[in-house]
């Protein structure tokens, strides 16, 4: 049984606070995806060449990187031969099928945040300006204090204006320390005091913004370099995680931006925000296809618990929602 049969058992079923999360946030890239799907089918009354080769450019436009697509294609080409085939109308599952299990395939899956049950956890955010770090660092926060961690933040992002106040505003509202230095500081100082403030309060986890000035590549890797010896030397295992901010939306350019941060610093995981406002969901899988780093967290709307960790049979089931209803 394919993962199209499975899936309506498994998720409609089960969590379905969360289902809802990933079918509305999902739901303009459903629309669009399903959409192009269902007119392909409509205009070809048979599978061929020209059916696969306009199938290729809806998933490139989709967002789906192009080795990936030429992967999911060869895929279906072989099960197509293989069931005989010859409806446009009966490939919606193997589509969805082929897209779930080349990502769940030879990939480090977990999701999980890495904490460290014996010394403070660290979590470096990094990203661009106006992926929407600063948000996410307060919705993280939000989730751990859900789950009854302590978690301090530390505004290290002393370059971009408002930034500090920004976090600070987020930190009262949650009613966490925020630590903080001056607008132009030094921003490894910030990670240095919030560190030894953590420790000695006892904190489970310490969130650390930083600047997100990709432009300045050299810059920005020596102050993170820099961030991580710092870190390394109070909590010899930190930063457990450094997790890449993405905005959805900006698709493709995306993609290049976790390739150009890979680059600079290690990257454990990424958290893609602004879900709700894409057409163009297939990003999570060139982001896999491009550079195999998880997928950890989906911002699927604005409200606190909207960041949703990430599911790739709720993703799929919410990005294909509308193709697995014809």
């Amino acid at each position: 049984m394919g993962f199209f049969s499975k899936i309506k058992d498994a998720i409609v079923g089960n969590s379905a606070k969360q289902n809802d999360k990933y079918v509305a946030g999902l739901d303009k890239s459903s629309s669009s995806f399903s959409a192009k799907i269902n007119e392909l089918a409509a205009r070809y009354r048979e599978i061929d060449d020209d059916y696969f080769e306009e199938l290729e450019n809806v998933l490139i436009m989709s967002d789906v990187g192009v080795s990936m697509v030429m992967t999911i294609i060869d895929e279906i080409k072989k099960e197509v031969r293989l069931q005989n085939i010859k409806n446009p109308q009966m490939i919606n599952d193997i589509i969805i099928d082929k897209m779930f299990v080349i990502y769940a395939n030879d990939s480090y899956m977990t999701t999980k945040i890495n904490y460290d049950d014996q010394d403070l956890t660290v979590i470096l955010m990094v990203g661009v300006n106006g992926a929407g770090k600063t948000t996410t660092i307060a919705k993280l926060a939000h989730m751990m204090l859900s789950e009854g961690k302590t978690v301090m933040v530390a505004a290290g992002d002393t370059f971009r204006a408002g930034a500090i106040d920004q976090l600070a505003v987020w930190a009262e509202r949650l009613g966490i320390e925020c630590i903080k230095g001056k607008e132009g500081g030094d921003p490894s100082s910030v990670v240095f005091d919030a560190l030894n403030q953590a420790k000695d309060k006892g904190v489970d986890v310490l969130i650390c913004d930083t600047a997100g000035r990709l432009q300045n590549k050299v810059n920005l890797m020596n102050e993170l370099e820099k961030m991580n010896r710092i870190i390394k030397r109070v909590v010899p295992s930190g930063p457990q995680e450094t997790l890449l901010v993405i905005d959805a939306t900006t698709g493709q350019n995306g993609v290049s931006q976790a390739q150009e941060f890979s680059k600079i610093t290690d990257i454990t995981g990424i958290v893609l925000t602004k879900m709700d406002g894409t057409a163009k969901g297939g990003i999570v899988l060139s982001i896999k296809d491009t550079l195999n780093i998880p997928v950890k967290f989906m911002g699927l709307g604005e409200s606190m618990d909207d960041l949703q960790e990430f599911d790739l049979e709720q993703y799929i089931y919410g990005l294909c929602k509308n193709l697995m209803e014809e």
